[in-house]
């Protein structure tokens, strides 16, 4: 009787541990085969059948559709260069040039993947409607308030994400450094 217990203890205890690590890599992601590059982080292989079963079940639970490896790779950032939370009541510049790709969007979610709601309904900007300076380099000002240039609205909200989605680039599963990848900084400039 004491060896059932024991074994029937031993199997909740493996099943709560089993499903709490699934439930916390599916909800807050792993790092798996990912791809970081200042606050800038990517999971190459999330669009071929070589991703990882914890990036495969983050997928299924989020209904994502990911860029496959032939199309592109798309990088997350959710704080700046210091490591500092983005947060919709502050002002955030990014600012610099993109790896070499054809074509590349940069747009603003909210924490749960949603669009973030504005009354502009402006959720972000391509490579062919930026503003860029005569070095190629741009600037996009992030914040609450109407700014002049290249600005997304946040619409106030506490925390957000920026997703940088590159098409057709040579950015990808080799790739290891900012030299390879020269990805825009993120800056904290001024919070309300």
């Amino acid at each position: 009787m004491r060896l059932i217990l024991i074994t029937l203890t031993a199997l909740l205890l493996a099943t709560v541990v089993g499903l709490g690590a699934t439930w916390m890599t599916t909800t807050r992601g792993t790092e798996i085969g990912a791809l970081t590059i200042g606050p800038w982080t990517a999971r190459p292989r999330t669009g071929t059948a070589d991703v990882d079963p914890y990036s495969r079940a983050t997928i299924v639970r989020n209904g994502e559709l990911p860029i496959g490896t032939g199309d592109g790779v798309a990088f997350t950032a959710i704080t700046d260069d210091k490591k500092k939370a983005l947060d919709g009541r502050c002002d955030v510049i990014v600012s610099g040039v993109t790896p070499p790709a054809r074509f590349w969007t940069l747009t603003l979610y909210d924490r749960k993947g949603h669009l973030v709601a504005n009354s502009l309904q402006r959720y972000g900007f391509t490579s062919q409607e930026i503003v860029r300076q005569s070095d190629g380099s741009f600037e996009i000002r992030i914040a609450s308030r109407s700014r002049a240039g290249n600005w997304l609205p946040t619409g106030g909200i506490e925390r957000y994400a920026l997703m940088l989605r590159l098409y057709d680039t040579p950015v990808g599963v080799a790739t290891r450094t900012q030299r390879d990848a020269p990805m825009p900084s993120i800056s904290t400039v001024g919070c309300s």
